[in-house]
């Protein structure tokens, strides 16, 4: 595998589109991780990235992801690989890899392509996007302790501070904050009218779709716990990785890229111990591995033409010292 040291140009990918989604970045992901023998996609949905690494040549993919649905169609998508023994279909979360059966397992390659599918957005049902009438659910899968609507309904005015304004990088978390709580003493949240119309109340009417958008997705950070997971998941998914191995993360939110460049360049380096600490307490007497990725490799002009939500991706990936 080559090494990554800028954001370059690649193909868009478009064979790998589905109904159920459009992948992100195929051609760079498949290059960082084409020829590894072992490869565990962390975030399956509809199957596009497994399907391009199978047929680049991976050997086998080991898929998994919250939801059902996206078991159900990548399963159905990867039927021949499936019948071969090269690509299983786990049910679980990432963020929690001691409760699959993946004992003793260690990966060439290992890919997180953080965020939502398209099959999500575009299902009213689950909640995900603010359009008219769509529940306040958000759960990418039953593992979710809460929905939407109880995140907004139960969460003190401090607590719903700090999730618009660190999920959401919104500067008038505050007064948010407290018109969600004003709110919902006279009728629960329970729609996606509910929350624009606590956004236009704290924000205005000048606020519109990238505010409801940008304050939507922080409420599904929360709900699903997504920063949380990811920070607890990195150094087990590191743990997992094979000498050599790679770990490719595509992140669209800066909290996430923020974590992932930040545990890429600290696995990277020999110490990372303050500079006048008497003695090495860090345990890295030497690097753990090396960051391919000196910039975040994002989407061409021709892929977010053709896949807008590509536009949000960046991607960093990091090897394992041999």
């Amino acid at each position: 595998m080559r090494d990554r040291t800028m954001n370059v140009i690649h193909p868009t990918g478009r064979e790998w589109d589905s109904e159920y989604h459009a992948p992100a970045l195929v051609g760079p992901v498949v290059e960082l991780l084409a020829g590894a023998a072992l490869v565990l996609d962390g975030t399956l949905g509809g199957g596009g990235h497994s399907a391009a690494l199978l047929d680049a040549g991976v050997q086998r993919v080991i898929g998994i992801d919250r939801d059902p649905d996206a078991l159900a169609t990548a399963s159905e998508r990867l039927a021949s690989a499936v019948a071969t023994g090269r690509f299983t279909a786990l049910h679980g979360n990432y963020a929690s890899l001691d409760e699959l059966p993946l004992a003793g397992l260690h990966f060439n390659g290992i890919l997180l392509d953080l965020g939502i599918s398209s099959h999500q957005i575009d299902d009213a049902k689950r909640g995900f996007s603010f359009r008219e009438g769509a529940p306040l659910d958000m759960r990418m899968g039953q593992d979710a302790t809460r929905s939407a609507a109880d995140v907004l309904n139960e969460s003190d005015e401090g607590e719903l501070m700090t999730i618009f304004r660190e999920y959401g990088d919104e500067p008038k978390a505050g007064r948010l904050a407290r018109e969600v709580v004003r709110r919902r003493t006279t009728r629960p949240f329970a729609t996606s009218d509910d929350l624009v119309g606590a956004i236009r109340g704290a924000l205005g009417p000048r606020s519109g779709a990238p505010d409801f958008a940008r304050l939507f997705q922080a409420v599904r950070i929360a709900v699903n716990e997504e920063l949380s997971g990811l920070e607890r998941a990195l150094p087990a998914l590191r743990d997992r990785l094979a000498p050599g191995g790679v770990m490719a993360i595509m992140a669209y939110h800066s909290g996430e890229d923020r974590l992932v460049k930040h545990a890429f360049r600290d696995w990277s380096e020999d110490c990372i111990c303050p500079p006048k600490h008497p003695m090495c307490t860090c345990g890295g007497d030497h690097a753990l591995g090396t960051v391919l990725t000196k910039r975040a490799i994002v989407a061409a002009a021709d892929e977010i033409a053709r896949n807008p939500r590509a536009r949000s991706a960046k991607l960093r990936a990091w090897r394992r010292a041999e």
